[in-house]
């Protein structure tokens, strides 16, 4: 069984991994800003059990088809660029909504999902873990599992760290100009973290 020792140096990177910006943290900010921290919880299940999950896969050694063929690394890098490109632009022409005005649309369980899965810098990043992290074990599943465990729960912790920062922004930001500078700030921030990933995969 792996001591909470051994375990100490993976909490840290998860940490790191799940608390610095990238575009799933810049759309949880920019949900909770215009629909609230209630309606933007199921996207932040949703990213970390997705990302949790890639990790499993990629200690049960799915994860290595990335790393042996670069086409299929480079078409799902292409296919997120463009997704997020389109999302930044949906933010950056929204108009500004505070919690209590009119809501069209959260970023939703399913999407935030489906931006782990199809991002290969989340996958290459769960390939660092297991290669860094995941003991050598008569139970390599168990462990990695473990891993996964913990993965989600430091992840779920970050997250929810930045819906609720996405819901300070409207105590910040009182004025309609500044929330619809503040939205579009955010989606070209989403713009380059998005397109910045395609360049270094």
């Amino acid at each position: 069984m792996t001591t909470f020792a051994n375990t100490l140096p993976f909490l840290l990177f998860a940490f790191v991994a799940s608390i610095t910006p990238g575009p799933t943290n810049i759309l949880i900010l920019a949900s909770s800003q215009r629909f609230g921290v209630e309606a933007t919880l199921p996207a932040v299940v949703g990213a970390c059990l997705s990302a949790s999950l890639i990790v499993f896969i990629s200690g049960a050694g799915a994860g290595e088809i990335l790393r042996d063929y670069p086409l299929v690394r480079e078409v799902m890098s292409w296919a997120g660029a463009l997704w997020l490109s389109w999302m930044s632009w949906q933010i950056f022409r929204a108009p500004a909504t505070h919690l209590n005005g009119e809501a069209q649309r959260p970023f939703s369980s399913q999407a935030a999902a489906t931006l782990q899965l199809i991002n290969p810098k989340t996958w290459m990043m769960a390939l660092a873990v297991v290669s860094l992290f995941a003991p050598h074990s008569a139970h390599p599943l168990r462990e990695v599992s473990l891993l996964s465990l913990w993965f989600l729960i430091i992840s779920l912790l970050c997250l929810s760290a930045w819906t609720l920062l996405g819901k300070a922004v409207n105590r910040w930001f009182r004025t309609t100009t500044s929330l619809v500078w503040f939205q579009r700030v955010m989606a070209l921030c989403l713009l380059i973290s998005a397109w910045a990933g395609l360049l270094e995969a």
